[in-house]
């Protein structure tokens, strides 16, 4: 089996993040280019659910970019509105990826991890998932989760050989 590299965007979803202090956001970057994959893009946006759905419509409707990954806006506070933008934009959601994510996540913060939102969709064809703001539970959710599905190699299935692919290319 051949791996295929996609071409992913991050979206840091902070009113207060800037490019030097997204810890989150560089650590996603830096992830899935070690993973072999592309960081096409890296925004970050404000707590608004208008503005997150904005830059994450404009990304599923771009021919070339197959992932997006979120992190922050995934809890409870007033301004945390991440999964309330994102759920409208989906085909289809992938409800087990917030219940896998919150199992693992249960290991490393006990009970704490029932106040996590985290989410994931396809959207025309492309695979999205919300992260927390947390760098700890970007790692995670990367490590224990995502980059195992991004992986077209990883067996019995993975999402990579679902998405549109904007090289042309792409599974099922």
């Amino acid at each position: 089996m051949t791996f295929l590299p996609l071409s992913i965007a991050v979206l840091t979803v902070s009113d207060t993040r800037t490019p030097d202090t997204d810890k989150s956001g560089n650590y996603l970057a830096q992830a899935i280019e070690a993973a072999g994959h592309r960081c096409a893009e890296g925004v970050i946006v404000p707590d608004d659910i208008y503005q997150i759905r904005s830059q994450v419509s404009a990304w599923i409707a771009a021919a070339h970019i197959d992932v997006i990954i979120t992190t922050g806006g995934t809890g409870f506070t007033g301004r945390d509105t991440t999964p309330d933008a994102l759920t409208p934009l989906f085909d289809h959601a992938i409800p087990g990826f917030g219940e896998q994510f919150r199992a693992l996540s249960y290991q490393e913060i006990g009970s704490s991890t029932i106040q996590s939102r985290c989410i994931a969709g396809f959207a025309n064809r492309t695979v999205i998932f919300a992260l927390p703001g947390s760098t700890g539970a970007c790692r995670t959710g990367w490590e224990g989760l995502i980059q195992e599905q991004l992986d077209s190699r990883h067996q019995p299935c993975n999402f990579a050989n679902l998405v549109k692919r904007g090289d042309g290319q792409h599974g099922h």
